[in-house]
C-alpha cells in the first residue's frame, strides 16, 4: 500500500465509518420501503428465500434502465458491482474483471451461450455480442462460483440475460407490446437507437429486437500528447499517415456496431421452448491499446431451449451454433507503410461454436435439491493473415493457427440443502475433459521457417482433464445478519491463442496480445491448466426485509497454481535467424514494450470488498436521499519465479453516491476515487497511473410508458489515466522501434479515460 497521501484514504475511512456506525445503530429498526441508491446491487438469496443461489450478485432492473443512455458497453453495466472493474478495450468491447481475474478466466454466459472470443487480441469478447437495451438480468458469482454455472474459470461467473417470452393472459387477446429508445452522447458525438416488438398469444410468442450505436473519437480531459501524428512527423520519407489528431483527442476509439435478433417461444402447461436467431455486424471498431482495429465482424447465433416442470423438479436442455468472421486491418488513426513496399496488414479470423446443455434440478424433499447435469462444447478455430505488399509480409499467407480445436465434456453435481431457516449449504463436484489440437502452420517467407518447422515437429494434441469443487454456507443468526462463507477449487485449461501462437517474429508476436499492455506474445504447448483455490467470507448486515439499508464486508483470498502468466523471451525460444525479437536485450529491457511468452506461475490474489447503502432523509419536501458506496481492496503477486505484481490490478478504489427520489425523479450524485497504481509487472513493464477523482451527475424522469435520462459524465474534464487501461498505441505508426522513433518516445502513455460527456436518452413503450 501507499502511505497516506491523497483525500481517498481519508474519504474511503470516512464512508466507512459512517456506514457501519449507522448499519449498527439500526440493527433492530423496521423495514420501510425501498429507496433507489445510485449503486443499486441486490444480493441474491436470504433464508427467507432458500431457491436463491448463495453469493450471487444481481444487478438491479432500474440500474440497468439507468445506464442504457451512459454506454454502449453491455461489460459497464456491471461496474457497480462490488468486485468487478474493467479492462479498456474497444467502444463496445471492454472486458470485465473480477478481483483481478478477467477475460478466459471468467465464464460468460449470454442467453444460456459460452461465446468465445476468436480473435488474437480478444476484440469480440462474449459480453459485445449483446447491446445494453438488450439486457434484461444481469447476475454475478465472484470467485466461488456454484459448479452447476461454473467450469473452465477460476474468477466467478457471469451470466447475462435477454428478456424472457411473453404471452398473452388467458382469454385476453393477442398481447402486441413494444419499445423504441434512442440516446446522444456528446463526447465523440455518439448515437443510437433500439427497438423491440411482441407479438403473442397464449401459447405462441415472438419477438423482434435491433440496436445500432456509432461513436467517433472520444477526447481526454486535456492534451496527453503531443498533436498531430507524433511518431511520424519527422519519418514521412518512410512512413505515411491519413488523420491529424489533437493533443486531447484519443486515436482509435471509434465504433459502430448493430444487434438484430428474432425470437420465437411456445409454451404448453408447464413446458417452454424458445428459438432465437441472432445476428451482429461491426463495420469497425478501433482500440487505442492495440496495434490492430477491427474493420469487420460479422456473427451469426441460433440459440434453441427447453425449460419443463414435472413433479420431481426442473429440466433444463440448450443447445447452441456460433459462427463469427472476423476481419482485423489498420483504421486511418493507425499507420503502417514498411519501406513503401506494406500498405497494411490484413489480419483474418473465423470461428466456430457448438454446445449443449442439459441439467435436472431434482427436488429430494423439502429440505434439499439435487442438480445433476452434462455439458458439450466443440469450438473450431482458423487465423491466417493474406500477404501484403512485397516485403517481409510477403510472398505466403502467415498460417497463425490452423484448424485450431477446442472441446470440453463436462458433468456435475450439486446438493443444496436448507437446513432451518437460519443455515443452508451447498456442495458441488464437476469434472471436465478438455481436449485442444491444432494443424501445421506457416509464416509469410522463409524467414519464419525454423520457428514453423519445430511447431509442426512438435506433438500439439493435449487433453486435461479438470476437476472443480465448490462447498458454499450460509448461516443467519438474525433477521438482520446474514454470513455467508465457502471455499472453491477451479481450473481452466489455456486458450487457443496462448498455447498454439507459434512465430517469434517482432512483428508476429505484437499482433498476439490479450492484455492490451503494448507488448508482444507467442505461445507454449507446455503449458498446465491454473488450478484456483478460493476462500472467501461475507458479513452481511440488513434490515429485515433487505430493502432499506445495508452493510456488507467480504474478505477474500486465492491462491492459483500454475497462473499463466508471461516471461520474457530470449535465444533459447527462437528458431528464427533475423526478424526476432526473442534476444539477449529483450531479456532485461526496461521503459520499452518488451516481447513475452505464456507461462506458468504460481500467484495469489488477495482483498476486501466493502459495500453499503443507508437512508440520510425520508419523506422531506424534497423526497428521499440515500447515499451508497463500494470500497474495493486487492493485491496480485507471483509466489514462484521472479517475485512481481500481477498485470492490470486495480488499485484501492471507492465510489460514493447520493440518490434523490422525488415523485417522478431521480437525481444521482457520484464520486469515484482511484489511488495511483504504483504496484505493476514489471516483467511487462506495465504502465504506472496516478490517482484522481471523478464527479458523475444523472437524473431521469418515468412517465407510465416512457422514460428521460440525461447526465454527465466526469463534470470536471478531468485529465486521468485508468488503470486498467493498457498502453496508449492508437494513433501513428503500430509497430515502431521499441524506444523512440526520431526522438518521440512511444512507451510510457497510458489509455487516457474520457472527458466531459453530456448524454441523453428516451425510451418509450407502446
Amino acid at each position: 500500500m501507499l502511505p497516506a497521501r491523497t483525500p481517498l484514504s481519508l474519504a474511503v475511512s470516512l464512508a466507512l465509518s459512517a456506514l457501519w456506525t449507522h448499519a449498527a445503530a439500526q440493527s433492530d429498526a423496521p423495514a420501510a420501503p425501498s429507496d433507489t441508491p445510485l449503486l443499486t446491487v441486490v444480493v441474491e438469496g436470504s433464508p427467507e428465500a432458500p431457491a436463491a443461489a448463495p453469493n450471487s450478485v444481481s444487478v438491479d432492473a432500474e440500474a440497468l434502465k439507468t445506464m442504457r443512455a451512459a454506454t454502449s458497453d453491455t461489460a459497464s453495466l456491471l461496474r457497480d458491482v462490488p468486485g468487478v472493474s474493467l479492462q479498456g478495450a474497444g467502444g463496445v468491447s471492454s472486458l470485465p474483471v473480477i478481483r483481478g481475474l478477467a477475460d478466459d478466466r471468467l465464464r460468460i454466459k449470454v442467453d444460456g451461450m459460452d461465446l468465445i472470443s476468436a480473435c488474437g487480441n480478444h476484440m469480440n469478447p462474449p459480453l459485445s455480442y449483446i447491446d445494453p437495451t438488450s439486457v434484461a438480468t444481469a447476475t454475478v458469482y465472484a470467485g466461488i462460483a456454484p459448479v452447476s454455472s461454473g467450469g473452465d474459470s477460476i474468477g466467478g461467473t457471469i451470466l447475462v440475460e435477454s428478456a424472457a417470452p411473453e404471452f398473452a393472459a388467458a382469454g385476453a387477446g393477442t398481447l402486441l407490446k413494444g419499445e423504441v429508445g434512442t440516446f446522444y452522447r456528446s463526447n465523440g458525438n455518439a448515437v443510437g437507437a433500439n427497438v423491440s416488438a411482441t407479438v403473442a398469444g397464449e401459447t405462441l410468442s415472438m419477438t423482434y429486437s435491433g440496436s445500432s450505436a456509432q461513436s467517433g473519437n472520444y477526447t481526454a480531459g486535456g492534451d496527453f500528447k503531443p498533436a498531430g501524428p507524433a511518431f511520424i512527423q519527422t519519418m514521412q520519407s518512410l512512413y505515411e499517415s491519413t488523420n491529424w489528431l489533437d493533443g486531447d483527442e484519443v486515436g482509435s476509439t471509434q465504433y459502430k456496431s448493430t444487434n438484430q435478433s428474432l425470437g420465437f417461444a411456445l409454451k404448453h402447461e408447464n413446458h417452454l421452448v424458445d428459438l432465437k436467431l441472432g445476428y451482429q455486424h461491426i463495420p469497425y471498431q478501433a482500440y487505442p491499446n492495440q496495434r490492430m482495429d477491427m474493420t469487420e465482424n460479422t456473427s451469426t447465433q441460433v440459440n434453441l431451449g427447453y425449460t419443463g416442470q414435472y413433479d420431481w423438479g426442473k429440466l433444463v436442455a440448450r443447445v447452441y451454433q456460433e459462427h463469427t468472421e472476423h476481419e482485423m486491418n489498420f483504421l486511418e488513426d493507425k499507420a503502417f507503410w514498411y519501406m513503401g513496399m506494406a500498405p497494411g496488414m490484413p489480419m483474418n479470423t473465423e470461428g466456430d461454436n457448438l454446445g449443449a446443455v442439459v441439467r435436472g434440478d431434482i427436488d429430494l424433499s423439502s429440505r434439499d435439491v439435487l442438480r445433476v447435469g452434462t455439458e458439450f462444447q466443440q469450438y473450431r478455430l482458423d487465423d491466417w493473415w493474406p500477404p501484403s505488399g512485397t516485403g517481409g509480409m510477403a510472398p505466403d499467407t502467415f498460417v497463425n493457427i490452423n484448424d485450431g480445436e477446442r472441446d470440453r465434456y463436462a458433468a456435475f453435481a450439486e446438493w443444496e440443502a436448507t437446513w432451518s431457516p437460519k443455515w443452508l449449504s451447498l456442495v458441488g463436484v464437476r469434472h471436465e475433459t478438455v481436449q485442444m489440437d491444432a494443424g501445421p502452420v506457416d509464416g509469410y517467407n522463409a524467414a519464419y521457417d525454423g520457428d514453423a518447422a519445430a511447431f509442426n515437429a512438435a506433438d500439439r494434441e493435449r487433453t486435461d482433464r479438470n476437476w472443480d469443487v465448490t462447498t458454499l454456507a450460509r448461516y443467519a443468526p438474525t433477521k438482520t445478519q446474514t454470513i455467508e462463507f465457502g471455499y472453491a477449487r477451479k481450473t481452466r485449461s489455456p486458450n487457443l491463442y496462448e498455447r498454439y501462437t507459434w512465430s517469434t517474429g517482432g512483428m508476429a508476436m505484437n499482433m498476439i496480445n490479450l492484455a492490451g499492455d503494448g507488448n508482444g506474445y507467442v505461445g507454449n504447448l507446455d503449458l498446465e491448466p491454473e488450478i484456483a483455490h478460493t476462500v472467501s467470507a461475507s458479513f452481511d448486515w440488513h434490515d429485515a426485509a433487505r430493502a432499506r439499508w445495508g452493510f456488507k464486508v467480504t474478505p477474500f483470498y486465492t491462491y492459483v497454481d500454475d497462473y499463466i502468466n508471461a516471461r520474457r523471451c530470449g535465444p533459447d525460444d527462437t528458431s528464427m535467424t533475423t526478424g526476432t525479437l526473442c534476444n539477449a536485450a529483450n531479456l532485461t529491457a526496461t521503459d520499452q514494450f518488451v516481447f513475452l511468452t505464456f507461462a506458468n506461475q504460481d500467484a495469489q490474489l488477495y482483498g476486501v470488498d466493502v459495500s453499503g447503502h443507508f437512508p440520510v432523509a425520508r419523506n422531506t419536501g424534497l423526497g428521499n436521499f440515500t447515499a451508497s458506496g463500494i470500497v474495493s481492496y486487492l493485491r496480485g503477486e507471483t509466489t514462484s519465479g521472479e517475485d512481481d505484481s500481477l498485470y492490470n490490478i486495480m488499485p484501492l478504489n471507492a465510489k460514493l453516491s447520493l440518490t434523490q427520489d422525488y415523485k417522478r425523479w431521480t437525481n444521482i450524485a457520484e464520486v469515484h476515487l482511484v489511488d495511483a497504481k504504483t504496484d505493476v509487472s514489471e516483467i511487462r513493464n506495465e504502465i504506472e497511473t496516478p490517482g484522481y477523482a471523478l464527479l458523475n451527475l444523472r437524473s431521469s424522469y418515468a412517465w407510465k410508458t416512457a422514460r428521460l435520462d440525461f447526465g454527465i459524465e466526469n463534470v470536471f474534464d478531468k485529465l486521468y489515466y485508468y488503470p486498467l487501461g493498457g498502453a496508449y498505441v492508437g494513433q501513428g505508426i503500430t509497430m515502431p522501434p521499441n524506444q523512440t522513433l526520431a526522438g518521440v518516445p512511444v512507451w510510457g502513455t497510458a489509455v487516457p479515460g474520457m472527458g466531459r460527456s453530456l448524454y441523453v436518452g428516451l425510451n418509450v413503450q407502446f
